[in-house]
């Protein structure tokens, strides 16, 4: 992308989520891809100063939505959970340039599974789309470098 320096800001609107196992699905929103490290906390002795040290390392949910389709891959996968069988995916979240091609950031995600489906709200009277969600657990994300 020939035109694009690298202290210009990334637009939210050009990006792909992979999922691995064939699940190939085009999601209009995605969040919840968070990082946290617990504050340990502690005082030795007679020291007055409270030090503090990394802890352990969680992984947000996240959270796709998509216009409801004919596919029901995002059901069937939900599915395998509900009956006891957790089909676990790795998957990538990558971020596209303005020309929507050129590949700028990749976040890969491990240990996927499906932990809550959101069906869609109907209205009569509505002119929207039908919108599908899906909140996937995450044990790991990294920065593809």
């Amino acid at each position: 992308m020939p035109n694009r320096r690298d202290f210009d800001h990334i637009g939210n609107f050009h990006f792909k989520v992979e999922i691995a196992g064939g699940l190939e699905v085009v999601f209009q929103e995605v969040s919840g891809l968070e990082v946290t490290t617990e504050v340990v906390e502690y005082q030795d002795g007679e020291d007055l100063t409270l030090r503090k040290r990394p802890g352990r390392t969680s992984y947000s949910n996240i959270i796709l939505k998509r216009g409801y389709t004919a596919s029901d891959a995002l059901w069937t996968w939900m599915k395998t959970v509900i009956d006891g069988k957790i089909e676990r995916r790795s998957g990538s979240l990558i971020l596209f340039g303005d020309d929507a091609e050129t590949e700028i950031a990749r976040y890969n995600f491990f240990e996927a599974w499906p932990c809550r489906w959101k069906g869609f709200a109907l209205d009569g009277k509505g002119i929207g789309a039908v919108i599908e969600e899906l909140e996937i657990v995450v044990e790991g994300v990294e920065k593809a470098q």
